[in-house]
């Protein structure tokens, strides 16, 4: 899934494997840009596992330009949050100590490895369960 405010920018779904790097993109929020296109986004489904190459670096909860902090993990499963609240960011990196960051918070430049994706529903019955859990999460 890509957070509305790339659905102006050219995008793909994540592949296993894909070096992805933050990027923020003129729409004015941070997202993955595909190593073949800088401009391109690339979208990930909930539940997509990546590794980054170094701890991440991204901005404090309060708006602050100066001020950047480091998560101490480099490992991160892609969710969605908020998502009853329209018009805001729902695209988040969920770390290994339950802390949850938005990805639009990410510094630029960082680099990140797709190292599963998320199981596919397979019949029109589970991916119905699917949906109804992830309205109710």
């Amino acid at each position: 899934m890509c957070d509305y405010s790339l659905h102006n920018v050219r995008w793909r779904p994540a592949k296993l494997g894909d070096r992805l790097t933050t990027r923020h993109f003129h729409s004015g929020t941070t997202g993955f840009a595909a190593p073949e296109d800088a401009n391109m986004a690339v979208c990930l489904l909930p539940g997509t596992e990546l590794s980054f190459g170094t701890k991440v670096s991204c901005q404090p909860p309060w708006f602050s330009v100066v001020n950047t902090r480091t998560v101490d993990y480099t490992a991160a499963i892609f969710r969605q949050v908020n998502k009853d609240k329209p018009r805001t960011h729902h695209d988040a990196l969920e770390f290994p100590d339950g802390e949850i960051v938005l990805l639009a918070r990410l510094l630029e430049g960082q680099q990140a490895t797709v190292l599963q994706l998320p199981a596919q529903a397979k019949t029109a019955t589970e991916m119905e369960v699917e949906e109804r859990l992830a309205f109710v999460g």
